[in-house]
């Protein structure tokens, strides 16, 4: 591949030096490189962080998305590119990093890697969350990590009543629940005790977050599984407010009544892969804090 386009994470790269550095180097070698710019335009009203990806500016015939940040900017290209189906390469400048493989020092050779064809493309699934609101319309958004339903306002539990294909699983009463797929078993789902399982893996993990018992264990279930979570009434059946997240970025108000159906995506995002490194190995790395 000889066509590039580099999305930056400004924070994490200020000076733009690592921008630079690629865009030179991928210049030099005769590749068409184009790097994402951030503008003032891009920050998001009231949300105070920035739209680093804008899909529509990805020049036709792209090959390639590089990514620098962190996991957290990857995953936002990621879903902002997601109809693009263009295959991305994240570059590490954050701490603990599983999508963003490839770290300062092994720049140069990761370039030359893809400029030479010697990559392996991985597709992981991606979650398709509906939200239906007694109040609104239904809200439907993707996530590549996770679709977390959580408490708003006051510091107390609520009960979450969870179906699995239309069948009862359990009620919950907890901070909140995760469903997440096996790219987002290392995020949000592993700090609330959830298992972790291979990326390339199909399947669905449902986590409860503080639940309120002894007994509430992460469920992990078939990536063909729909999954139902319901915001039950609070205490003397007062109605609850929470909120239904997607990849910890978007997020939709709900209230005691309203649900949300999580399901596969039959979208991919392709994520690059140079280092012969195994999942297990990174895995065991970052254990030991590497």
């Amino acid at each position: 591949m000889n066509r590039f386009y580099v999305i930056t994470n400004s924070e994490k790269d200020k000076n733009l030096e690592t921008t630079d550095q690629i865009y030179q180097y991928l210049k030099s070698r005769g590749c068409e490189c184009t790097v994402r710019e951030y503008q003032k335009k891009d920050e998001v009203p009231g949300r105070g962080n920035y739209r680093y990806t804008d899909a529509e500016l990805i020049p036709e015939g792209t090959e390639c998305i590089l990514v620098l940040g962190g996991d957290g900017t990857l995953i936002q290209a990621a879903r902002d590119t997601v109809n693009r189906n263009i295959p991305l390469l994240g570059v590490n400048l954050g701490t603990l990093g599983f999508l963003a493989e490839i770290e300062k020092s092994g720049i140069s050779e990761a370039l030359d890697s893809l400029i030479l064809d010697n990559y392996t493309i991985e597709p992981r699934m991606l979650l398709e969350g509906t939200v239906h609101r007694a109040d609104g319309d239904p809200v439907r958004n993707l996530a590549l990590n996770d679709i977390v339903v959580n408490r708003a306002g006051a510091l107390r539990i609520i009960d979450y009543e969870v179906e699995v294909n239309g069948e009862k699983l359990n009620r919950y009463s907890a901070d909140g629940m995760i469903v997440s797929t096996p790219t987002g078993s290392t995020g949000y789902s592993l700090s609330a005790g959830g298992p972790i399982v291979s990326p390339m893996a199909s399947m669905i993990v449902v986590t409860p977050i503080c639940p309120h018992t002894l007994t509430a264990r992460s469920i992990v279930l078939s990536g063909g599984d729909r999954v139902t979570i319901r915001a039950g009434a609070g205490r003397r059946n007062h109605r609850e407010e929470a909120f239904v997240t997607f990849d910890g970025e978007v997020q939709v108000p709900v209230a005691t009544g309203d649900y949300v159906e999580i399901q596969k995506s039959e979208k991919t995002v392709n994520i690059l892969k140079i280092s012969r490194v195994s999942f297990l190995e990174v895995l065991r790395d970052k254990m030991r804090g590497n």
